[in-house]
């Protein structure tokens, strides 16, 4: 492949990027305004899908292109949601945790499981984060890491469950690849 066709494949990946990360942006926001009895007291929320956009592009490009997406996604979010409660928590709550779930690109074969596995990977910086930073807020009678599993899968399974769905209906009607 020539280097003008190696330009031309990485700018149209890159555009690509910035639309599925501005819809996934798009989706919270609705989610966040018509929905706000999803969202959780120290972050979280149930949305509208906001995470298939990231899955459908990485499901469509590989792990690279959208770890970095995840990442601009994460950065992005953090500046709309402002759910800042630490610095420290800042890397993992948003980038890191965005970012992993740029992991079900490495399952573009099995895309179930790379939308279960990307969800997962993001449960873990939130789960660690959790742990970390809000221990304070645990219940009555929680030690810390049972509570923030309990308190991230509250809002990361069902959102698994909607981003599976919409996956698997994306994967029927070959959208999935489509304009590959």
């Amino acid at each position: 492949m020539s280097q003008t066709a190696i330009k031309a494949t990485h700018t149209k990946i890159l555009a690509e990027m910035v639309v599925f990360v501005a819809l996934a942006n798009v989706l919270y926001l609705i989610s966040k305004f018509y929905l706000p009895f999803l969202h959780l007291p120290q972050g979280g929320s149930i949305t509208i899908a906001s995470m298939v956009p990231l899955l459908w592009f990485s499901l469509r490009r590989g792990l690279r292109w959208v770890v970095e997406a995840g990442i601009i996604y994460g950065l992005v979010h953090m500046v709309i949601s402002g759910d800042i409660y630490y610095p420290a928590q800042i890397i993992l709550d948003y980038p890191l945790a965005f970012g992993a779930l740029g992991l079900a690109g490495a399952f573009q074969k099995q895309p179930m499981a790379g939308v279960a596995v990307g969800i997962a990977g993001r449960f873990a910086f939130h789960f660690i984060s959790g742990v970390v930073f809000f221990g304070q807020y645990a219940w009555a009678g929680w030690n810390v890491f049972a509570y923030s599993a309990a308190y991230n899968a509250s809002y990361l399974v069902p959102e698994f469950v909607i981003d599976a769905f919409i996956i698997y209906l994306l994967l029927k009607t070959k959208l999935l690849r489509i304009y590959m």
